[in-house]
Formats: structure tokens, C-alpha cells, sequence
């Protein structure tokens, strides 16, 4: 039973590793990784000293601390919430509801997006016309780049991630319940003293595996979203890879910029797995 799932990450997981080796060397598809010349650290120092790496590294954290702060709060609350509704029927709606714009690409949901908001017919934009307001450029404004992208990941994924919150909530002893109705808990101090502190070790893990994929903002959503009004704002390391690494074909110093990207995420869990058990929970190993 184990050998599929086995064999899958052998074959896309840890296979696909050696690739990285390119990152050290020149590499030129008709000589292969074992004819390439090896040049070390040489792409590396190349994107620390380029000039957009500094903004490259500010619009990938920030649009990751806008997904962490706004996002990630999203699932536990909404799962919370959930949890407490008694009508069997009703939960299930707002779950079905809830999880169909997963199943949905961001082509389809970026043109969505621009239905509603561009400046020239779009409906929000149409509707605070008629109100006397002026259009905002929602679309081709720096400003609202970020609060955009964060709004879309948010109506797309939120009701996907409260799956696992949900399960969790499932598993706690309905006894702990009872016993807070007996003492006269409200069902907010059920909530906040039992349902919360029960899924205070499923809330971690995923914040340290999230951490994991800190700098991966995702590509499609991102380059469906940028032009050239934006772009200063919208650029990030996974628009700059598919720029730099398909483009141009700079495959060596694309993969340094991803194997970079890689590395920031391995740091970030073994800091916050560490930092998880001095304050006394589990983590991730």
C-alpha cells in the first residue's frame, strides 16, 4: 500500500534533486549536467549582486507576510465557526460552497477578477459610478497589487484549508464539552478554552510546513496578475525564474534563484520547529 505513494516521491520528489546541481555549473543542454562546466558559487553572487534582488526579495516576503497575516487565520476561524453550527444540512452547504473555488485555476478566476474590477465596465467600478464615486484603477495600481492577490488566494482556498481543522475538531472528546456545559461555559469559552487549545498542535505543524513554502507565492497567479503598471510591486522570484529561466534560458542561474528560494524555506522550519518545542509542542520532527 505504501509503494505508490513510495514511488511518486522517489520519482518527483528526490529524483528530480540532482537537478539542482546546475545552480553550479554552466549549463548547456547539448553537453548535459556531466560535459557542463562546474563554476561553484558563481550564479549565486550573481543574484545577490543584481539590482532587482532587493526588490525581488521585498515583493515575495511581503506578499508572503499579507498570505501568513490575512490567510492563515482564515481556515481556523471559519473551521471554528463551523464546528459550533448544529444543522447537519447547513454545514454541509456552506462546506460545499466553501470548497468549490479550489477546484477552480487562476485563469478563471483572475478573468473573475477582472469582470469585476476593471475600470472600464466592471462592475465594482460601474457601481461606485452610480453612487458618484471615482473609478479605482484596482487592475494597473501598484497600491492595490498586493491586497488583490491576497484577496484572491483567500476566496480560493480558504474553505479547502478548514478540511484539515475540521478533522481535527472531529477527534475532540465530546466529554470536555459536557463537562463545560455542566460548569455553565458559554459556548465562546467552549470554543476558546477546549475547541482552540485542542487543535493548537494541527495550527503549528501547518504554520511550520507554510513557513517551508515561505518565498513560493505561486507563479500563475502572479504573471496572470502583472503588467507593466504593477510590475514594481509584482515582481518575485517565481515570475523572475520562468523570466530568466525560459525566456532566456539561464538555467543554471534560474535554478540558483530557485535552490535560494529552497533553502530560505528549510531555514525558516528548523528555526520555527525549534522554537515550537521550547514553548512545549511537537512539531514536525
Amino acid at each position: 500500500m505504501l509503494s505508490p505513494g513510495l514511488l511518486y516521491f522517489i520519482l518527483f520528489k528526490y529524483w528530480p534533486m540532482w537537478g539542482l546541481s546546475i545552480a553550479f555549473m554552466d549549463y548547456q543542454p547539448f553537453l548535459g549536467m556531466t560535459g557542463s562546466k562546474w563554476v561553484g558559487l558563481k550564479h549565486f553572487e550573481r543574484l545577490f549582486s543584481e539590482p532587482s534582488f532587493s526588490s525581488l526579495f521585498v515583493n515575495t516576503t511581503m506578499l508572503a507576510i499579507y498570505n501568513l497575516l490575512f490567510f492563515f487565520p482564515l481556515p481556523i476561524i471559519i473551521a471554528l465557526m463551523l464546528n459550533e453550527v448544529r444543522s447537519a444540512v447547513y454545514k454541509r452547504v456552506v462546506q460545499t460552497l466553501t470548497y468549490v473555488p479550489h477546484f477552480i485555476s487562476w485563469v478563471v478566476v483572475v478573468g473573475i477578477v477582472y469582470i469585476f474590477f476593471t475600470t472600464e465596465g466592471g462592475i465594482v467600478n460601474e457601481a461606485a459610478a452610480a453612487l458618484g464615486f471615482e473609478p479605482i484603477p484596482f487592475l494597473v495600481s501598484a497600491e492595490w497589487f498586493r491586497p488583490m492577490i491576497t484577496a484572491e488566494v483567500i476566496w480560493k482556498e480558504t474553505g479547502w484549508g478548514t478540511i484539515i481543522f475540521l478533522a481535527a475538531l472531529a477527534g475532540v472528546d465530546i466529554d470536555l464539552y459536557e463537562a463545560a456545559r455542566i460548569d455553565g461555559a458559554s459556548r465562546w469559552r467552549q470554543m476558546w478554552h477546549i475547541s482552540l487549545p485542542s487543535i493548537r498542535g494541527t495550527i503549528v505543524i501547518l504554520l511550520i510546513l507554510r513557513l517551508g513554502s515561505f518565498l513560493d507565492n505561486g507563479f500563475e497567479q502572479i504573471w496572470l496578475m502583472l503588467n507593466a503598471m504593477n510590475r514594481q510591486v509584482g515582481e518575485v522570484f517565481d515570475t523572475y525564474v520562468y523570466t530568466t529561466g525560459i525566456e532566456n534560458a539561464l538555467y543554471s542561474y534560474s535554478t540558483a534563484v530557485g535552490l535560494f528560494k529552497s533553502l530560505v524555506g528549510l531555514l525558516l522550519v528548523v528555526g520555527s520547529n525549534r522554537l515550537a518545542k521550547k514553548f512545549g509542542e511537537d512539531g514536525i520532527y
